[in-house]
This record gives structure tokens, sequence and C-alpha cells, in this order.
């Protein structure tokens, strides 16, 4: 029987000008085999709650937005 696990990574932070462009992959793997990879993008701006997000965008943001 195959087993089927997913898990979600940030595999893209990127500055542009002020805002913050996080890109998280979704990835299905089989067997430890990826056999899909999908990805959902979101962007922050200055002055956007920053709770939930990954520790590395929050670092990213103090330092771009000088908080």
């Amino acid at each position: 029987m195959s087993t089927l696990t997913e898990s979600q990574e940030i595999d893209v932070i990127e500055v542009v000008g002020s805002n913050i462009q996080v890109r998280t992959a979704t990835i299905i793997l089989r067997d430890d085999v990826e056999i899909s990879r999908s990805f959902h993008r979101h962007v922050l701006a200055q002055g956007d709650d920053l709770s939930g997000q990954d520790p590395k965008v929050v670092a990213i943001a103090n330092a771009v937005w000088g908080l």
C-alpha cells in the first residue's frame, strides 16, 4: 500500500519595493517520491499584521520596514 504525504514550505521570499511577496509550495509525496507541487503566493505591505507569518518572513519584514 502506498503512503501519501502532504507538506507545505515557504520556498521564495522576495522584497519588491516596500512589499514582501511570499510563495508557499504544497508538496504531495507518494512513498517519498514527489508527485505534485503547487504554489500559493501572498503579498504583505507595511502595516500588515504579521501574526501567524513564518519567523523568516517576520525577520525580513522587520529589516525592510525598520520595525
